[in-house]
């Protein structure tokens, strides 16, 4: 004797070795013994045997018509025995009913089950609606298969390119888009940014990683929105100076500029000039918004993205030949460099010049400073504000220390397409704390810390960097920042370029002409536009890091370089000599921190900015007491 019975929602035929009335001892077509409860058996036949009973019910139920089936049934639940016999006409065999019961059991749609062996047909209206779910999957099938073959032959789908930044960076698997993208990453063993890349969906690796963050941080583009202008201010007393600012040739947002007027019995007036856009517009305004949702210029090489409207910084930023109106800090500075006294006026400078770092750099350096300037425009004032920036570092506690570092500066020719795209990348080397540098930083400092006091003396909030112990933070009370030597320093020299800077530049305007302050003391608003501009300023520095390590992957592969040099920080961690570029060396044999090494490289991946490199050669160890000095060691 056989029966038919379910196990796990499959059906399956055995002998039976043993009837014990409730329960049944069977041994199923595979030899394995096992004990039945009778509820659990469908069927009990003669013939055929087990084995063949189910391939020929499976092969006849295949024939069975699902949906006359459904339509012949009555409407009340049934046993399948029972439908077998009604649809045969006679007693059924025992392959005519198992056929019946694996038809009716394949087809839940149709027929809904009610327990062991037992049907009732599905409502016409939910029979429908389940036929219609099951067809809209088919064409969904369908259409992933079409983009799946389309992705893997090379060519990009118009459904996925319509989705491309959510596909690239925040995928919905349940979407059929990204079923499709996925499969065909499979099929084709490639990530989807390196499928889409070769598929033509991104022009360039730059641009994965460029709208990468702008698909995070600037979801709806980076144009702006239509809002109110910014006005210029009137009736503001006009500075009787010549004022001058110092930049390299990309900066358009010129924040500072400088003067030097004689003082009548000896010494001079220094003055300090920031732009003044929070004249132009009030907190709360539409320019408000803008600046306090983006929170920063974002500079990344052969770019940027300001933080205010074009025309806002044309209309405010320190121009040649210009009248622009600044927030002023005037030093007067005896002869011997002694400053004895200050003041801060709101006002209109005019702004003679605008001196940039590759013209004044020649003939205003390290070594001519020391040996003699040549005769050139601004010699004078040159001169003397380096004497002074001199003095206020000394009088910091922190004079020189960073001559012998290098700054590295990118430049991108986006004129010139090369074998990865657009761009041709340039990268400059140029001492750091050359006079220019220190001449700008030492009375930017000066006047933060300057205009940091006046407002914590007033009684009015401000934004500040501090440090102690090692760590930077911001905050809205004043303290002292050891690095830099200072009581107390609150950022307001950028106020084109961070938010930042324009709030204390309200504050600052308020003091000066004794108006209320933008934000009162506790303004909760202040404290969360600090918490909200320090990670933000944080993430576009990210940004900036790693788009200045993926050019200089371009500049590799630019230059076809194999062999480099590089200088040795720690471990297997190196430096390249003539860019900035630092990476693992998992082949460097244990080398003294700051050795100088031969490595080639091996491959380059612009994808996930990575590069790998084998160690060639040790070029030259470091003198003694090198290694202290230039800060390398293990870490």
């Amino acid at each position: 004797m056989f029966v038919l019975y379910e196990e796990d929602g499959a059906f399956k035929a055995g002998t039976i070795l043993a009837d014990n009335e409730t329960t049944l001892q069977v041994e199923n077509t595979h030899g394995k013994r096992v004990k039945l409860k009778r509820a659990n058996v469908m069927l009990e036949f003669r013939e055929p045997g087990p084995a063949d009973l189910l391939a020929r019910a499976e092969a006849d139920a295949e024939a069975l018509d699902i949906e006359f089936l459904w339509e012949v049934c009555g409407d009340e639940e049934f046993a399948f025995a029972d439908f077998a016999a009604e649809y045969q006409g006679h007693t059924p065999t025992a392959v005519e009913s198992a056929a019946v019961l694996l038809r009716l059991h394949s087809a839940p749609i149709w027929f809904h089950r009610k327990g062991k062996g037992r049907f009732r047909k599905a409502p016409a209206d939910i029979l429908q609606a389940a036929l219609a779910g099951l067809e809209k999957k088919r064409q969904q099938a369908a259409a992933i298969e079409h983009m799946r073959t389309e992705l893997v032959a090379g060519r990009l789908p118009p459904e996925i390119a319509a989705l491309l930044p959510q596909a690239l960076y925040r995928p919905d698997r349940n979407r059929p888009e990204i079923k499709a993208l996925e499969a065909a990453c499979v099929d084709s063993g490639l990530s989807a940014p390196r499928l889409l890349l070769s598929c033509g969906a991104l022009a360039s690796s730059y641009d994965f990683h460029y709208n990468r963050f702008l698909f995070e941080h600037f979801p709806e583009g980076t144009s702006f929105p239509a809002v109110e202008p910014a006005t210029l201010p009137q009736s503001l007393p006009r500075a009787e100076v010549a004022a001058f600012s110092i930049d390299d040739a990309s900066t358009t947002e010129i924040d500072d500029a400088f003067s030097v007027t004689p003082r009548a019995g000896g010494g001079w007036r220094i003055g300090i000039h920031i732009a003044a856009p929070a004249l132009g517009f009030a907190r709360g305004s539409g320019l408000d918004a803008i600046a306090r949702r983006r929170l920063s210029t974002v500079y990344m090489p052969g770019s940027k993205i300001t933080m205010l409207p074009d025309e806002v910084v044309q209309t405010f930023t320190l121009a040649e030949g210009r009248d622009c109106p600044a927030v002023s800090l005037y030093l007067d500075v005896t002869p011997g460099l002694a400053i004895v006294g200050e003041e801060s006026r709101v006002e209109i400078v005019p702004i003679v010049a605008n001196l940039r770092h590759h013209d004044i750099e020649p003939v205003f350096n390290d070594e001519t400073v020391h040996s003699g300037l040549p005769d050139f425009p601004w010699k004078q004032e040159l001169s003397l504000l380096w004497d002074l920036a001199t003095v206020l570092e000394a009088g910091r506690g922190k004079a020189g220390g960073n001559e012998d570092r290098i700054d590295f500066g990118f430049s991108v020719d986006w004129n010139v397409d090369t074998a990865d795209g657009p761009g041709h990348v340039s990268i400059s080397r140029r001492l750091r704390g050359s006079p220019m540098d220190k001449l700008v930083a030492e009375l930017m400092i000066h006047a933060n810390m300057t205009w940091g006091k006046l407002l914590d003396a007033s009684g009015i909030p401000g934004l500040y960097r501090a440090q102690g112990g090692g760590k930077v933070r911001m905050t809205t009370v004043a303290a002292p920042h050891e690095g830099l030597g200072v009581d107390c320093y609150a950022w307001s020299s950028s106020p084109l370029r961070r938010y930042v800077d324009l709030v204390n530049q309200w504050q600052i305007i308020s003091v000066l002409q004794g108006t209320p302050p933008a934000f009162a003391p506790k303004s909760a608003e202040l404290m969360a536009a600090m918490r909200d501009f320090e990670l933000t300023y944080a993430e576009y520095a990210e940004f900036q890091r790693g788009m200045e390590r993926y050019w200089c992957l371009r500049w590799l592969r630019q230059h076809g370089r194999g062999e480099v040099e590089a200088t040795v920080l720690r471990e297997n961690v190196v430096r390249l000599t003539e860019i900035p570029l630092v990476f693992r060396v998992p082949s460097l044999p244990l080398q003294i921190p700051g050795s100088r090494v031969k490595l080639f490289v091996e491959h380059t991946d612009l994808l996930d900015v990575e590069v790998e490199a084998r160690f060639v050669q040790t070029l030259a160890e470091p003198e003694p007491g090198a290694i202290a000095e230039a800060g390398f060691g293990f870490a």
